[in-house]
């Protein structure tokens, strides 16, 4: 053996000198931490604030002390429902980790070779490395050749050859670009896709570039744009309850000196009873903030959050961060891997065609029997790839796993038969000769696979589409090489001589079978994806390690690069810019070629700047410090744990279509969101409205402070699960994007709010005021109750209106069988509240004094349901002038 290896002693002192190779995972999320972060919450501290004042007026008799308990109530439930979506989200993703076998590689230890756990590689192991293995540590190759695929590390999808050098070589200490693909360094995460060696290990663990880059990732995270939304939504709502609340109070002040007669008069009253008027108007001015506060909207997202992670299993993708499906809909600007999300991730044979450029579809070969047989051979006799025990191709390059699947496997079983051709000598292909060939010994003839230019250098005859041999028009093939080129397509020609197999030589006789274009090809279903991204206002940017013409050619059959205005750079050209120079041109970039991690994570700093909402993927350690740092990071299933472990979504199928999904699901949360705060805003803003300025009209306390319980505590609460299952509409995917610091409430919305608030407050005051109304009850009583329902049930009525910013307000209830199951059981519960006091149950009379409710008329019911219906009529009235405008 060539290599003893350490002794087990050894491996215990290299550990205890240079550290372990483990690489830390992040803490499980607790119960508890995810229950303390909910307080941080900006509408949350509003809501203990306000609980906090109502307790202590509680404490001196101007408050019942449901208010205070209910708003606290819904504060926990709120913590505790997203205390549980996020340790479920965490769950989930850790099950997915374990489910995955844990990576093992062949060490040389105690003079024999030895499997152990890639933990437990210490530095001066001596790690055998051959095809399909994950490189386990750092260090250099000191025997053997290998190609290896650095793309988990640089996004670059080429194979790197790497060859042995002197075991005393220094492995350096400062990592470059260049570095990655010198001759013989080698990287924790990235495979071997061919050849034999051994690695010395030089780093291990948090020492080694995958653990740099896990470390790097320690950095604070920026607020979500959601969370930024709520913070300005927290400041108005406060705003307008406080300047609420001193105008009011200085309104009453106001009334209680103009109905003494004056100052004199007035303060002639003495000051026990100004002191009184005072806390009274100040009471008042406290229960109009109260109201302004839409309790249930933290309720409500954390609700819409929760049901939507489950969603989003369906879709291939797996929320970590729960809010991190809100912000994907919020996207300005999305930079995505090449390979394998906008490309399939392997090589594949995507066009077969004859020596005279005319392509032949892959389902018609069949039909052309001689050049079928041939390619055949010329393929399945004349490859490192094969098919294993459970049908997967093994062995071979990246481009001879390409063309044993361009096979299949029943083809493969078929020509390579002991009884259907016996191979005689072979030559493998190397980089000097550039082809390679068999000899089929029954058949007397060579076969061959290579590069074009070595055929072309010799073949005279071809294969035309009826399998007769013809002369070569290499004008028409060169055309057609070069067309496929353009398009970053690897062209490989195969042929086949009636003569002996020459070593290191084509014989003058071949004849060409044809050609196979070749290249990671552009997912159908990302194509329409991305166009779909683009017409939301989206930015694509396709960020990869390839070169620049690959890149270009990519993004074009992709639909990235449409215009000349479109701009593809590379990184040394993003390197010789300034931060402005940038600024100036992010609109129009689309390609970003030979990437390293450091211009992801400047791209999306910059972009933050410029107040964008910013979302990356990725799948290499290389890319984990830009998920971290970006707004949302789209993690690939199949890429690596530090990249998982810093994406807040995991995108299982690495599809862009599943990317696709996830912002229309973000958007539906987010409009989900804006219809709940248009159908609580309008009660809030309602019940302000008269709470404040009743008592000028001689109306003492239409609604009592258990009527405004129910409303900011009852019907927040079932607001949020009525509007919060809304169906995720595709309309959604055609609005613009939203600014990180744009305002939950819009100009538009504003003005819905606003009319609608007016509207159930015109109608409020005609109910209780117009002598119209006052025959269809028996007393006050009867018609203070009755108020009561009408509000309730024009709130109820305007939840239609809010479902649709159009006309289509009863549309897609199918879709959402919750709403009207949530809406008929809020009026019943009002049926219930009003003849609660006439049914002979301690319970039911209790329930009925406390609302302070008394039964009344049916004509009474029909007047107060027709009334608040009004509400679809008016706002469908401003629909129309809005549209005309």
């Amino acid at each position: 053996m060539k290599y003893n290896g350490l002794t087990d002693s050894e491996v215990k002192t290299s550990r205890e000198k240079n550290g372990s190779n483990i690489i830390p995972d992040s803490e499980p999320t607790t119960f508890w931490d995810e229950f303390k972060e909910t307080f941080g919450d900006p509408m949350i501290k509003i809501l203990l604030v306000i609980a906090g004042i109502m307790i202590v007026m509680f404490f001196f008799g101007y408050a019942e002390i449901y208010e205070p308990v209910g708003t606290i109530v819904a504060v926990i439930i709120v913590a505790i429902v997203s205390a549980k979506t996020g340790v479920a989200s965490d769950t989930a993703y850790r099950k997915l980790k374990e489910d995955q076998k844990k990576d093992t590689c062949k060490v040389y230890r105690n003079g024999m070779v030895t499997i152990v756990d890639v933990d437990d590689v210490v530095v001066g192991d001596k790690v055998l490395l051959q095809s399909g293995d994950k490189i386990p540590a750092d260090g250099i190759l000191i025997d053997g050749d290998l190609r290896v695929d650095n793309s988990a590390l640089n996004g670059e999808a080429e194979e790197c050859k790497k060859f042995a050098t002197a075991e005393d070589k220094i492995f350096a200490e400062e990592i470059t670009g260049d570095v990655f693909v010198d001759e013989y360094s080698l990287f924790r995460g990235s495979v071997v896709f061919d050849g034999e060696g051994v690695l010395d290990v030089c780093k291990v663990g948090l020492n080694s570039m995958m653990g740099k880059m896990a470390e790097d990732m320690q950095d604070e995270e920026p607020d979500s744009p959601l969370k930024v939304k709520l913070g300005i939504l927290a400041k108005q709502i406060s705003t307008f309850g406080y300047i609420g609340a001193a105008v009011i109070t200085l309104l009453y002040i106001a009334f209680f000196i103009v109905n003494a007669g004056g100052f004199r008069a007035y303060f002639a009253t003495g000051w026990t009873n100004i002191v009184q008027d005072l806390v009274e108007a100040v009471s008042l001015a406290i229960v109009i903030i109260v109201c302004a506060v839409p309790e249930g909207l933290p309720l409500m997202i954390s609700l819409v959050l929760m049901q939507n992670t489950k969603k989003m299993l369906e879709h291939n993708v797996l929320v970590r961060k729960a809010v991190g499906i809100e912000t994907a809909g919020s996207l300005n600007i999305l930079f995505s891997d090449k390979t394998g999300t906008i490309t399939k991730g392997s090589l594949e044979v995507v066009e077969f065609f004859t020596a005279n450029g005319d392509t032949i579809p892959f389902d018609e070969i069949k039909n052309h029997g001689k050049i079928k047989t041939m390619l055949d051979v010329a393929i399945g006799m004349n490859s490192a790839s094969m098919y294993d025990g459970s049908h997967k191709v093994i062995g071979g390059n990246a481009t001879d796993q390409a063309l044993m699947r361009f096979l299949g496997e029943d083809n493969y079983r078929l020509i390579s038969s002991d009884t259907t051709y016996i191979a005689g000598v072979s030559q493998g292909f190397n980089s000097a000769n550039k082809f390679s060939q068999v000899e089929i010994t029954d058949l007397n003839q060579t076969f061959y696979k290579g590069a074009p230019e070595k055929f072309i250098e010799k073949a005279t005859k071809a294969l035309n589409e009826n399998g007769e041999v013809v002369e070569l028009s290499t004008d028409a093939l060169n055309e057609k090489i070069n067309e496929l080129a353009s398009r970053a397509m690897r062209v490989l020609a195969f042929g086949y001589s009636d003569r002996k197999m020459v070593q290191d030589c084509i014989n003058d006789d071949v004849v060409l079978i044809g050609l196979v274009a070749i290249r990671d090809d552009v997912r159908p279903e990302a194509k329409d994806a991305i166009k779909e991204v683009q017409d939301a206002g989206i930015q694509v940017v396709m960020i990869t390690g390839d070169r620049l013409e690959t890149a270009i050619a990519i993004a074009e059959d992709a639909g990235l690069i449409q215009n000349e205005k479109d701009v593809a750079l590379t990184s040394a050209q993003l390197a010789q810019m300034s931060d402005d120079e940038l600024k100036a041109i992010i609109k129009d970039i689309r390609v970003i070629a030979r990437a390293l991690p450091t211009d992801k994570s400047r791209m999306v700093r910059i972009c933050q700047e410029m107040n964008l909402v910013v979302g990356m993927t990725g799948d290499g350690v290389n890319d984990s410090p830009a998920l971290k740092r970006a707004d949302v990071g789209f993690a690939m299933g199949s890429g690596t744990e530090a990249a998982k472990e810093a994406g807040e979504i995991v995108v299982l199928d690495d599809n862009f279509k599943s990317i696709k999904d996830a912002i229309l699901y973000g958007r539906t949360i987010y409009n989900n969101i804006l219809k709940f705060c248009k159908f609580q805003l309008v009660i809030n803003v309602a019940a302000v409205i008269v709470s404040a300025i009743s008592p000028f009209f001689g109306i003492e306390e239409p609604l009592k402070v258990t009527h405004l319980l129910f409303v900011n505590l009852v019907m927040d609460g079932l607001g949020a699960i009525m509007l919060g299952n809304e169906p995720a509409l595709e309309k959604y995917m055609l609005e613009k994007p939203r600014r990180r610091d744009e305002s939950i409430i819009s100009k538009k919305m504003f003005f819905q709010i606003l009319t609608m608030g007016a509207w159930l407050t015109i109608i409020s005051f005609l109910f209780l005021k117009a002598p119209f109304f006052d025959k269809f009850f028996e007393n006050d009583a009867q018609k203070y109750t009755a108020y009561f329902v009408l509000f309730i049930v024009a709130a109820l009525f305007n939840g239609f209106n809010v479902r649709d910013e159009g006309f289509g307000i009863f549309k897609n209830l199918n879709a959402n069988p919750g709403f009207l199951k949530v809406w008929f059981t809020i009026v019943i519960v009002q049926a219930i509240i009003v003849n609660a006091a006439v049914v002979p149950f301690v319970v039911f009379t209790w329930i009925g004094n406390m609302f302070s409710c008394v039964p009344f008329g049916i004509m009474g019911w029909i007047i107060t349901i027709v009334l608040s219906a009004t509400m679809i009529p008016v706002d469908l009235l401003r629909k129309c002038l809005v549209s005309k405008k």
